[in-house]
């Protein structure tokens, strides 16, 4: 069924929806994010950052499904929050923690770093654990799309609370009308469509002159129960990262769980 053909409001006030599966309130409490098979067993050395990890062999391994405020480094100071991510996940697993990696699809990124669902030997999953203390943004790169609405739940879960990350004091989702030039790195940003283009490689979400959104050709497989035509006048929150090219706010998107329709 195509979503488009069904867009409505859900009665679940401040819900956002994301638009691959139906418009329906997101539940309060997600299931457990469980793992069906271990590829690999594996010790920490040291927990480098809220999502990043050096095990005991030497690899670095970078956790699928969230992303996690940056820590400080050159001349930019640590994002809101960088730290208790990080320091919270050694409290957690510590240095010397055995660990169970279910890898994704793609098993390395383009830094060589390792690619894995990590769980605590009890089975808990460290991906929706981060994301329900609101340490971490839900985040889906394909081809590693496994569990990622169980981690989009387990976010919805932190966010209803206004827990972390999602808090007044943190929360920084930006309004698209009032952004800076000088905007970088990952940011969640909403606003409205008002024009949807198309050139031979891209298809293009425009939210004004300033901001835009754009989804490769080659990655339109993931998008296929979405018409983008009918985006026109709908208030989207998205998220990835920011790049500034040609006198405009760009923003490239992998997969349609970075698009939510925001009441």
């Amino acid at each position: 069924m195509n979503l488009f053909n069904s867009l409505k409001r859900a009665p679940l006030a401040g819900a956002l929806f994301c638009l691959p599966g139906l418009l329906l309130p997101l539940p309060l409490h997600a299931q457990p994010c469980g793992l069906d098979k271990a590829d690999e067993q594996v010790q920490v050395r040291h927990v480098h950052d809220g999502d990043t990890l050096w095990l005991a062999d030497g690899r670095k391994l970078r956790i699928i499904g969230v992303n996690t405020p940056e820590l400080a480094r050159d001349d930019k100071p640590a994002e809101p929050l960088a730290k208790q991510a990080r320091d919270s996940l050694r409290s957690l697993i510590g240095n010397n923690t055995r660990l169970q990696l279910r890898y994704g699809q793609e098993k390395h990124d383009r830094y060589d770093r390792l690619l894995a669902h990590v769980f605590l030997s009890n089975g808990q999953n460290i991906s929706q654990w981060l994301l329900e203390q609101g340490l971490a943004y839900s985040l889906t790169v394909p081809p590693n799309t496994w569990q990622f609405d169980c981690y989009q739940q387990a976010e919805q879960k932190a966010r209803q609370r206004n827990k972390g990350l999602w808090s007044k004091q943190y929360s920084r989702v930006l309004p698209a009308d009032r952004l800076s030039n000088d905007l970088r790195g990952f940011q969640i940003i909403r606003g409205r469509i008002n024009r949807v283009g198309h050139s031979n490689n891209t298809v293009w979400l425009n939210f004004n002159r300033q901001f835009a959104v754009r989804i490769l050709r080659k990655d339109l497989r993931w998008f296929q129960n979405m018409d983008f035509e009918k985006l026109k006048g709908k208030q989207l929150e998205v998220r990835g990262w920011v790049q500034y090219h040609k006198r405009q706010l760009r923003m490239r998107i992998k997969h349609p769980s970075a698009i939510q329709i925001s009441p």
